[in-house]
């Protein structure tokens, strides 16, 4: 399906790895890339301003919780999202279908859609591909995504089996209301490839969706959600090989240090993740040996950044012993210090990846594999 404003160039490989640019009606992507994920409009404590500062590019807002607070209305009268948050880079929204299937005794699966509860008033919902799509095209970001069935990292065959069959049958109807939207569409659907932790399933569901239509990018959806860490990877894998090479692929939900550089391994582009803004806000940062937490009293006296690698203003002006007090003090900026440094580290790394590539000879290989050994082997290392 070919969108205005849109296109993917590879400019270096790595084996699977690659770096190049995913371009949109709201600029460039350079890929590989780190999201930040944006649930309700805001990256939690974040200024848009900081996060252009800090380099990132493409941000993520959420379709369940805007649809309930302020609601898609509110947004398309204040003239989308991109002004509504004063952000004007690229945008992606999800389709809520992780927050709704999250809700399990507050909702209600059926082939037309789920039926759901509001967690924040107790109303009941009703989610369809079809309705998403609206309530998505009422946001206005660039990318938008399908609705689809979310299931426990560990499920069995036949459990995965019918979600990611039913995806796809929601993903033709998704397909078919974004088709039929009266108004000129500047925006591109991802479909979402499901299938747990069975490699013939993601390869099945892959060919499937390449049946559906040719798509501006691919999602990769249903990992991170209980699996152990080497199925996660073997599906990465498996959606590499699956996949069209000249598209972008965006591994949903994703975004943990050691996942990012495993994930460019083994060819993803677009990451997104809650974890530095959720974990900053609990004392925990992201250091190049491990993450570490601020709380502890061993860091009273430290008088050294969180990172000495990093160049985030947190650890270019504060030390660790400063960071200590404001979380122990109950202060607000070191919730806002923390999730800045954490953002910045994982928007940084993805760029660190990207150059390794572009560098040839073997530089990323080296590289990733030397990351990944002072990450596990640190001091502070935590699980």
């Amino acid at each position: 399906m070919t969108v205005p404003g849109f296109g993917f160039s590879i400019h270096a490989t790595a084996g699977a790895a690659r770096a190049g640019v995913f371009r949109t009606p709201h600029g460039g992507v350079p890929t590989p890339a780190f999201m930040a994920v944006g649930t309700l409009a805001t990256v939690k404590t974040l200024d848009p301003v900081e996060l252009h500062a800090i380099g990132a590019t493409m941000i993520l807002a959420n379709t369940y919780h805007l649809h309930l607070r302020p609601g898609e209305d509110v947004v398309r009268a204040l003239g989308g999202l991109h002004r509504f948050m004063q952000w004007d880079g690229p945008l992606l929204t999800d389709s809520g279908g992780f927050q709704v299937f999250s809700l399990e005794t507050m909702r209600r699966v059926t082939e037309d859609g789920v039926e759901f509860r509001s967690h924040v008033d107790g109303s009941l919902r009703f989610f369809t591909p079809e309705r998403v799509i609206q309530i998505q095209r009422d946001l206005g970001a660039d990318v938008i995504m399908q609705l689809d069935p979310v299931i426990p990292g560990q499920s069995d065959l036949a459990t995965a089996r019918d979600a990611s069959e039913r995806s796809v049958r929601w993903l033709v109807r998704a397909r078919n209301a974004w088709e039929e939207g009266t108004a000129p569409c500047h925006q591109a659907l991802f479909p979402i490839v499901q299938g747990g932790i069975h490699a013939q399933l993601r390869r099945e569901a892959a060919r499937a969706i390449s049946d559906v239509g040719d798509w501006v990018g691919y999602a990769i959806g249903g990992l991170s959600v209980g699996e152990a860490k080497g199925d996660m990877y073997a599906m990465i894998e498996g959606a590499n090989d699956a996949l069209p090479h000249d598209r972008p692929r965006y591994l949903m939900g994703v975004g943990f240090p050691e996942d990012l550089v495993q994930g460019i391994r083994r060819g993803v582009d677009l990451f997104d993740c809650v974890a530095p803004t959720r974990m900053g806000r609990t004392g925990t940062a992201f250091t190049s040996e491990g993450r570490i937490n601020v709380r502890n009293a061993q860091w009273r006296l430290d008088p050294r950044p969180l990172d000495q690698r990093c160049e985030c203003s947190t650890c270019r002006r504060f030390s660790r012993a400063y960071l200590r007090h404001l979380f122990v003090a109950g202060e607000v900026l070191g919730l806002r210090l923390l999730s800045l440094h954490n953002v910045h580290f994982l928007v940084s790394l993805a760029r660190d990846a990207r150059a390794a590539i572009e560098s040839g000879g073997g530089t990323f290989d080296g590289w990733s594999h030397d990351w990944l050994g002072r990450y596990h082997s640190g001091p502070t290392s935590a699980p």
